[in-house]
């Protein structure tokens, strides 16, 4: 490369799904979210929520790290939106903490959400009062470096996943699933009825009407040999 690269790549107006979109997916449950995109866009189960009881809806809002560098994470503050989900790639980093308390506490003035990295965080005993979920694959009390290059509101990949602007996330206690802006009136749609769906089988099974979640008859062709 000649020269030095730019310090940081920034997107300031992505496209933005309707709040009332958004709307349908908060206090859904993440798997029934998955069932309706057929098992899709479940970020990998090591970035889990590190207080058990936080859940979030919101729009993603992005920044792309390299490995021990925050610089992206640090400027994205300056782009929050009211109900923005802060996603931050660190390509799997475990060199040191993208957040601390400090930043989760502007992030939480600015109106934002939640925080998803498939980094490490810190400053728990900070970030806990806020009362802001953040979802992350551990704690570490190290820091990182202010250097870049870096970018924000680029597709950036995180937990097996891509992840563009715009994109709704929603996270709970089984973990975060991603549903595209392109595709998020759809799975709405699906949504519905895996609802409806699975709150009738809740009914019967809590009835003990439901004694068998799967049926030999279906397995005739293949065959079923019991071998006790």
């Amino acid at each position: 490369m000649i020269g030095n690269p730019i310090a940081l790549a920034i997107r300031r107006e992505p496209a933005r799904p309707p709040a009332s979109l958004v709307e349908q997916f908060a206090g859904v449950q993440t798997s029934f979210i998955a069932d309706a995109m057929q098992g899709w866009n479940c970020l990998h189960y090591s970035i889990k929520a590190q207080t058990p009881e936080h859940r979030f809806c919101g729009i993603a809002l992005t920044a792309n790290n390299g490995p021990r560098d925050i610089l992206a994470a640090m400027a994205m503050l300056d782009h929050v939106t009211e109900g923005d989900v802060l996603v931050i790639a660190t390509g799997r980093d475990e060199s040191g903490a993208v957040v601390g308390d400090h930043w989760a506490t502007i992030a939480r003035q600015m109106g934002a959400a939640a925080v998803v990295t498939d980094g490490l965080v810190r400053d728990i005993a900070g970030i806990d009062p806020l009362g802001m979920p953040v979802f992350a694959r551990g704690v570490s009390p190290n820091a990182g470096y202010r250097n870049g290059p870096g970018s924000i509101n680029s597709t950036v990949s995180v937990g097996g996943v891509s992840i563009s602007p715009g994109d709704i996330l929603v996270g709970d206690r089984d973990g975060v699933v991603v549903v595209p802006q392109s595709q998020a009136e759809h799975v709405a749609q699906r949504l519905a009825a895996i609802k409806q769906a699975e709150q009738a089988m809740e009914q019967k099974v809590s009835a003990g009407e439901v004694r068998r979640l799967w049926d030999p008859a279906a397995f005739e062709e293949r065959g079923v040999e019991y071998v006790d």
